[in-house]
């Protein structure tokens, strides 16, 4: 399997999490999809999940814009795709460079109501970006070349909640950078959960912000994340596991959920401290670094 499969994988899976909401919070959504490379077949595959939601989309409208480059072979094939969705579902296919995708989103009218963006190559153009935070809410996954990292051109867009990894191929294919951009813990956590619930056998493996190779799996090795949250407790003071999970979900591959278990094993080795000692590990219990970790 492929970096393309398993980000085809993980776009499906977002999709099954991202629709269901949007068509419940709104009457009208929009889900644009943007490619600045060869075609893979992520725009038919997103027209099919949407086909299994028709049900869903009764008095709702769902605009679905797809931005590439190319000839007819495109709206040709996802035009016998389209022919089987219901008539709340429009499909526009706009040739050309991501770069459109600020214009074509106005014309679409996807500002306002729930917006899911997917850029599959090129930089991370503010104007680009911009236009993908436009929707309320909005999300955007966005996939390019390692080399910078993408979370300060999201976070200057407005997304409260960024993350970002890489997907390396064990083939030596070049590497690929995931970005996901949000408002939304729950969709942050779908997104996470997604990460980790593709094919373990896809060939591919996961490289944290601190230049870690992780392989993929249900219940990935905790010991990268012990390290990167005691690292953060003693370069920020202490801090209560509502920011460690916030900490593990935005800058570490980690899902949240793995912060707690982490956390566990952290204080367990007396590496930790908690306050108050006793008790359940809520969201508001403070944790601080031991003497001898910090030293």
């Amino acid at each position: 399997m492929s970096t393309d499969a398993v980000l085809r994988e993980l776009l499906v899976r977002q999709l099954d999490h991202w629709l269901p909401a949007a068509l419940h919070r709104s009457r009208r959504a929009t889900l644009a999809l943007a490619s600045a490379g060869r075609d893979t077949g992520d725009a038919e595959e997103a027209l099919r999940v949407v086909a299994e939601f028709a049900d869903r989309l009764r008095g709702r409208r769902l605009t679905v814009l797809v931005l590439a480059a190319g000839g007819a072979e495109l709206p040709a094939r996802l035009g016998t795709v389209a022919a089987a969705l219901p008539a709340d579902v429009a499909v526009h296919v706009v040739p050309g460079h991501p770069d459109r995708l600020p214009v074509a989103l106005k014309a679409a009218g996807a500002a306002g109501a729930p917006l899911l963006t997917v850029v599959d190559g090129g930089d991370p153009d503010p104007a680009v970006v911009a236009a993908a935070a436009s929707g309320r809410p909005a999300e955007l996954l966005l996939v390019t070349a390692p080399g910078r990292p993408l979370r300060p051109a999201l976070t200057a867009a407005g997304f409260p909640l960024v993350t970002e990894v890489e997907l390396v191929p064990a083939d030596g294919a070049p590497a690929r950078l995931l970005g996901y951009a949000t408002g939304s813990d729950r969709s942050l956590e779908a997104l996470k959960d997604a990460l980790w619930a593709v094919d373990e056998y896809a060939g591919v493996r996961y490289r944290d912000p601190a230049g870690r190779l992780l392989d993929i799996t249900l219940e990935p090795d905790p010991g990268p994340l012990r390290r990167e949250l005691l690292a953060e407790l003693t370069r920020s003071g202490p801090r209560t596991v509502t920011e460690l999970r916030r900490f593990a979900a935005t800058s570490t591959v980690y899902r949240a959920a793995d912060a707690n278990r982490a956390l566990a094993s952290l204080l367990a080795s007396g590496a930790v401290t908690r306050q108050p000692e006793h008790g359940r590990l809520g969201g508001d219990v403070l944790i601080t670094a031991s003497a001898a970790a910090a030293g």
